[in-house]
Parts: C-alpha cells; structure tokens; sequence
C-alpha cells in the first residue's frame, strides 16, 4: 500500500487495515457460537475453511506498485532524496533495530490482554458470550482508532503519533486490571482497542519514509515477523503469570511495562537522513 501513495499515506494504510478489526467484530461471535454447537477442532476447521475459500482468491489481485513496473509517474525506488543503501546496510541501521524492538514490544503488550480478558472477565462473574462481546467491541473501536491514527499520522507524523498511541496503549492495558464489571470492561475496551489497533499501520509507514521502495518487503516483513514474535510472546507469558499466582493482575502490569518499554524504545528513533538535499554554505560577509 505505501507504494502507491506519496501523500497522506498514513491514512491510506490505515483504511486498508480496518479490514483487520472487522474480524473481532464478526469472527468473535461466530466463533463462540460454533463452539457451542461443535467442539473445539471442528470450529477451527470451518474458520480455517472460510478462511481459505475468501484470502486465497483475493491475494491473486493483489499488483505491484507502479514504481516496481517501471510504469506511470510513480516515485521509483532510486528518486532523488530516497537514502542510498544497500539491503545490507538496511537491515543493520539503528531505524530499523528500533522497529523491530518497537514492533515486538508493542505487540507484547496488547495480545496478552486481547487473550486473556475474556477469560478475566468471566472469573469477574460475566456470562461467556458476554464476555466475548468484550472483545468484539475492542475491535469495533479498532476500527475508528486506524482510520482515526491514520488522519493523526498525516497531521502530526507517524513516528509522533506512534509515541503517543504506544503511551495509552501501556495504560489501556494496565486500566483492564482495575475492572470488575462489565461496564468498566466496555469502557477499557474501547480505549485499548482503539489504540492498539491505530498504532499497528504506522510501523509501515514508518518504514517507508526511511527506506527505498525497493526493499519494503524486507524491511515491513521484518517488522512484521517480530511483531508476531511479540503477539505469540505475551499469550504465554500472561497464561505463565496466571498459573504461578492465581490472579491476571500480574498480566496487565507486565503489560503495561513492555508497553512503556516499547514506548521509551520508539523515543529513540531518528529519521534516516535523506539524500540530495542541498549543501548548508556558511554565509559569508
């Protein structure tokens, strides 16, 4: 996506990605009722099934920016002002060790509670389709939170908002530990999951502002998979917790500090700077 805009990209990427919260939002629900009607394997097989059916087609329209075919007035991968360096020197710079530090912590952070709120909730007295609800509005409020991050990424700059966002995200995240009704839930879920949700579509556009287009497979892949590596960390990690004390307090404490961990991690990112802008002369008498 960030290949085929130069301007307000942040919110480009942003509308393609509230395609992601519709799924809390409709899966959730669905899911809880294929559960209650079949066990466990066979939901997951009909999910998986519906999932093949609808993303494997749909992947086969998905095209090459016009930069990469050599077409159209695009920005190609070597425009003037694009930092010269090779995938090498890329993969090895600061920006993009932060991103990824960034990427995995902010992750970290936000899928222990998407995990185990539910679960939390019903320890709290909820009914379970309840309880589910929980997480569908999170992914409502996703919804509004990339389109709304997408808009701030543009005014204000990705890297700006992002600091912010992984600021509320730390304390969305710590907030859930102090809830004991459905209505603080509801209220806690929109706060997270509008921003947890905002957040994700600026590392891409981060990474396009600092990097050639030729190699944003690499560089967004790579962000993508420590992402993942933090989505799969904090499940376990807050399931581990919950098991050695008997309460989810500890969950969302140790969230929120890898959320403020990942926040103070993004602090310290400084743009690449960008090649063929005009020498400074001193001025002379």
């Amino acid at each position: 996506v960030t290949g085929w805009f130069d301007t307000q990209r942040s919110l480009a990427v942003s509308l393609v990605s509230a395609g992601m919260g519709m799924a809390p939002m409709t899966m959730a629900p669905v899911a809880a009722w294929l559960i209650s009607t079949h066990d466990w394997r066979t939901s997951m097989l009909i999910i998986s099934g519906i999932a093949a059916v609808l993303m494997i087609p749909v992947s086969l329209l998905v095209s090459r920016p016009p930069a990469l075919q050599g077409s159209g007035p695009a920005e190609t991968p070597d425009a003037p002002g694009a930092p010269e360096m090779t995938l090498m020197e890329a993969v090895r710079s600061p920006q993009f060790i932060i991103l990824l530090l960034t990427n995995f912590f902010c992750c970290a952070t936000h899928s222990g509670p998407i995990f185990h709120t539910v679960s939390y909730a019903m320890l709290c007295g909820i009914p379970a389709l309840t309880a589910v609800s929980i997480y569908s509005l999170e992914g409502l409020a996703g919804l509004g939170g990339r389109i709304g991050f997408g808009l701030l990424g543009d005014r204000f700059g990705a890297k700006r908002t992002l600091v912010v966002g992984l600021l509320v995200q730390a304390v969305g995240a710590l907030s859930y530990s102090f809830c004991r009704d459905i209505t603080a839930f509801y209220i806690v879920a929109v706060l997270f999951g509008f921003t947890y949700a905002g957040v994700m579509p600026l590392y891409s556009v981060i990474a396009r502002e600092n990097f050639p287009l030729r190699m944003m497979g690499t560089i967004i892949g790579g962000s993508a998979m420590a992402g993942s590596l933090g989505m799969s960390t904090g499940p376990l990690l807050g399931g581990w917790l919950y098991d050695t004390t008997g309460s989810y307090s500890w969950l969302y404490i140790t969230s929120f500090a890898m959320g403020i961990g990942a926040f103070l991690i993004a602090m310290t990112f400084r743009p690449i700077a960008k090649t063929g802008a005009p020498p400074m002369v001193p001025a002379t008498d």
